[in-house]
């Protein structure tokens, strides 16, 4: 009899146990690969401009320079990556040739190479000096190789297409791992070219041969992202303001505009990359690049003109906080060293950061949620703050809009909320709503769009409640959280 009784209750039971069973929310949309997850996580890094154009006085070099200008004698790439990692920044990106063709590493392509300068008596690899300071530092390391070559005297021609790629190839062989292939519009115009003193043009839609190039670079460097106005991994952001749009979308189908239908480096519809498109074909989130001075090669009459850190901030908000990256170009001096007024404003932004971040009052709130998905500990409330990106809250399939309430003892003060989506599920929530219980009622504080990797909502004045709520206007898929924070600030 029991063993009869086993057999009728054991089916039972096996079917209650395996009812429940867990899974995630469907993805939404175009996703992120692996390389794009890692670029989203740095944030925010520099870009370095530093060739013989720095020692003309100029932004753009011509070609003609005589390397013997180039001879930076205090030069410490130490100082320079130091300086950024204490603003915050994670990364590096170093402009190995600019569009006058100089290279900073002793390339076999061409002389118009670091060896030809006094600098180390010839012997110097200012490439692998950035590389080994980044790697003592912590920080990742990337590079950008300038296609236009205003000193070649192939360019233009099918010769030069190959000895761009060959550069490439000595970069991506000889300098460790890269995390960004960084690549400008720049495409052609008035140069030296050895000598010929002329303008010339080249069919940017086709000359480079991008697609095989960038096939080159996943095989010699599969972890890099490859940057341009045409992506395929980062977007130009369309300005060189900082500034990404008040919408702003991972997702972007980029078109060609003037010279073909299909998008290639300098020929975009690049003002779309403002904002991206909501229903955008490719992830391919935004770069927003500007320089820390007015131009991106030092100036010693600028030196009263770095940007402050007052500036530093609206420029981080507005790109770090929606949800793209920060690159800020960096200008050493003739001596090889940030100045001191650049280090200064570099250190106390970075100083701002770690105070206004580092605090989240979220962890100190009981936290209720209208719903959390199957009602699975798997998907609870505790995963928006346990500072892991792989964890989330998930709402039921079909509950795309949610309200989270925050509930705190005593009164808080903050200035400053983010939020990060689940983004290897997509970009998901369109729009959220903030406010804060006061008089017996809810008053609004805030309002915002298009979340995404992460958004920074700096509300216009401090506020101080007990109670805070955030609500999830009706999306185009269940929202998925990673993370809730909320900072006093200043």
């Amino acid at each position: 009899m029991k063993r009869l009784l086993f057999f009728l209750i054991f089916p039972l039971l096996l079917i209650r146990c395996t009812s429940v069973h867990i899974h995630e929310p469907k993805p939404f949309g175009a996703l992120p690969s692996e390389r794009q997850l890692r670029w989203h996580e740095t944030e925010f890094y520099g870009l370095i401009h530093y060739t013989p154009t720095t020692f003309e006085g100029k932004e753009w070099g011509y070609g003609d320079a005589d390397p013997a200008v180039f001879n930076p004698t205090k030069f410490d790439a130490g100082q320079i990556v130091g300086a950024a990692r204490q603003a915050g920044m994670k990364g590096i990106i170093l402009v190995a040739k600019h569009h006058d063709g100089f290279c900073l590493w002793p390339s076999a392509t061409t002389d118009y190479n670091i060896s030809r300068s006094p600098w180390k008596n010839g012997q110097g690899d200012m490439v692998m000096e950035f590389r080994k300071a980044c790697d003592s530092l912590g920080m990742k390391f990337g590079v950008y190789v300038s296609p236009w070559d205003r000193n070649n005297p192939y360019y233009g021609s099918p010769e030069y297409v190959k000895i761009y790629r060959e550069q490439l190839r000595e970069i991506y062989s000889g300098y460790g791992t890269l995390f960004m292939s960084w690549h400008d519009g720049a495409n052609g115009g008035d140069g030296f070219y050895g000598g010929a003193k002329e303008h010339r043009q080249i069919d940017r839609s086709i000359y480079y041969g991008w697609d095989s190039l960038w096939a080159m670079t996943r095989r010699m460097q599969p972890n890099a992202c490859i940057f341009s106005d045409a992506g395929p991994d980062v977007r130009w952001i369309g300005n060189e303001n900082g500034l990404a749009g008040e919408t702003c979308w991972a997702t972007y189908s980029p078109q060609g505009n003037l010279y073909s239908e299909r998008p290639v480096p300098g020929d975009t519809r690049y003002l779309e990359g403002v904002e991206g498109h909501r229903d955008g074909k490719y992830w391919m989130p935004g770069e927003c690049d500007v320089p820390f001075r007015p131009g991106w090669f030092y100036h010693a009459e600028q030196d009263s003109l770095v940007k402050t850190v007052e500036m530093l901030k609206t420029i981080y908000l507005s790109s770090v906080g929606h949800g793209q990256s920060l690159d800020l170009g960096l200008s050493p001096d003739k001596n090889g060293l940030l100045h001191q007024n650049d280090v200064a404003v570099l250190q106390n932004f970075g100083r701002w950061l770690q105070e206004t971040f580092s605090i989240n009052l979220a962890k100190q709130a009981e936290m209720n949620v209208s719903n959390v998905r199957q009602a699975q500990p798997a998907f609870g409330l505790q995963n928006l703050t346990d500072d892991d990106l792989s964890t989330y809250w998930a709402t039921d399939d079909g509950v795309c809009q949610a309200e989270l309430r925050l509930q705190w003892k005593q009164p808080v003060t903050f200035r400053y909320i983010r939020l990060r989506e689940y983004i290897p599920l997509g970009q998901r929530i369109d729009s959220v709503a903030f406010d804060i219980y006061e008089n017996n009622d809810w008053r609004p504080v805030a309002q915002a769009t298009s979340i995404g990797a992460q958004r920074i909502i700096q509300l216009p004045e401090l506020v101080s409640t007990t109670q805070f709520r955030i609500r999830i206007l009706p999306s185009a898929a269940e929202p998925c959280l990673s993370e809730i924070g909320i900072y006093a600030g200043d």
